[in-house]
Formats: structure tokens, sequence, C-alpha cells
């Protein structure tokens, strides 16, 4: 399945991930930047026979995983980005119960109220959306008693700290046609991420901070 985008502007992540377009089998499921640490898909509960959303699903790695190995009736894999949900089409359409949708995030969750059993995001749409008007979104989307999980960076990726408040940060990219440009990403302080959850009604069950050792760690 495939909807009509309402996304605006070029692609900023017309080139990201363009180099590795090969299909990835995940072993298991990780919300830490490099994906190998930390708690796994036991954070979204037994999925089976349950609706689930990626909001910002990129390529599709992890949604193919909670599709096929979790479980879950049903996965949208959404994302705003034409070449993004292109590559995602192209490694996984033919995984079960797995539907690709090229929108707004926000957009898309206000359109069906009550239809979501579990709603997640891995550095994902939650990074770069107005999270004031993405949680409304994702309340109206799940089902009473939904789950909302995501994952999202503690600090900037300098090392400086999450901002204090509710603002977006520009941080660089690179345009589809080549020239260097800006996209924003809102780097929040757990409060911060707390007092949003408050506000729009969601009851935080469990937050964690994980710390990766960094890319020189990485397994090869």
């Amino acid at each position: 399945m495939t909807s009509t985008s309402r996304t605006a502007g070029p692609d900023r992540w017309h080139h990201y991930g363009a180099s590795s377009r090969g299909r990835r089998s995940l072993r298991c499921l990780h919300w830490d930047w490099y994906q190998r640490i930390g708690p796994g898909a036991e954070l979204l509960g037994d999925l089976t026979g349950r609706t689930v959303a990626e909001l910002g699903s990129g390529p599709g790695h992890q949604a193919a995983y909670v599709a096929t190995e979790l479980k879950a009736v049903r996965v949208i894999a959404i994302d705003s980005s034409t070449a993004q949900h292109s590559r995602g089409r192209d490694l996984y359409e033919g995984a079960p119960g797995l539907d690709f949708v090229h929108d707004d995030a926000a957009a898309y969750l206000r359109d069906y109220p009550s239809s979501l059993d579990v709603v997640y995001s891995i550095f994902g749409a939650l990074d770069f959306s107005d999270p004031q008007t993405l949680l409304p979104s994702a309340a109206v989307a799940l089902r009473p008693g939904g789950t909302l999980v995501f994952s999202t960076l503690a600090h900037y990726r300098t090392g400086e700290p999450p901002e204090t408040e509710c603002r977006p940060a520009d941080i660089p990219t690179r345009m589809p046609d080549g020239r260097l440009g800006t996209m924003r990403r809102w780097v929040l302080g757990a409060s911060v991420w707390k007092e949003l959850l408050d506000e729009h009604g969601f009851d935080v069950v469990h937050g964690d901070t994980v710390h990766d050792p960094g890319e020189t760690a990485r397994r090869r």
C-alpha cells in the first residue's frame, strides 16, 4: 500500500543510505544509535495480532523485523522521504503484513484515529518533526491503552547538551542536487520529553539512557 504524500519541499534524505541499498536481516531489535546494545523488542510488548506503525521507517529494516519476527498482524512503515520510501519498498515490499506509506507522519496518524495498538520510532520522525504536532497525532491514532515507544538522542552528536525547552536546531544535510542545506532536529532533554508526553496525554511507564560506547567499538 502507498498513500499520497503530503510532504513539501526538497527531499533532504535523498542521499542518505544510498550507498547501503542491501536488504538487512536483523537478528534482534535495539534502540541505540548503532543497533547493538540496550533494551530490545520487549519494550513493544506482545505484538501478536496487533497493528503497529513505525514513524520515519527509512529503508524499512526494523519494520520488516517487526512484521516477520514479532508477528504483528500489520506494520505500517511511514516515511516522508521519497528516496527512503522507495528503498523500503524495493527491499521489503513482499514481507507479509508490511505496508509502506509515503506521507507526513503526523498527517497520516490524524487520518486514522484509534487504529493502532503500538507506535514506535527509532531515531525517526520524532527526531525530525515538531513533537508538539506529532505527539498529539500519535495520541489520536492509538487505541485506548496503546503504546508509544521511541528512541532519540540524549545529546547532540557533537557532544553538546540537549535543549532545555522544545526547540529545534538546524543540522547540515545535502540536498538532492548536491548543494549543502539544513534540516531541523529536536534534541531535547529527558525532562522536556516528559513534559511534552504529559501534556499530550501519555503516561510515561519507562525511560532510560543507553550509553553507547561509540562507533569505534562497533562489531565487525
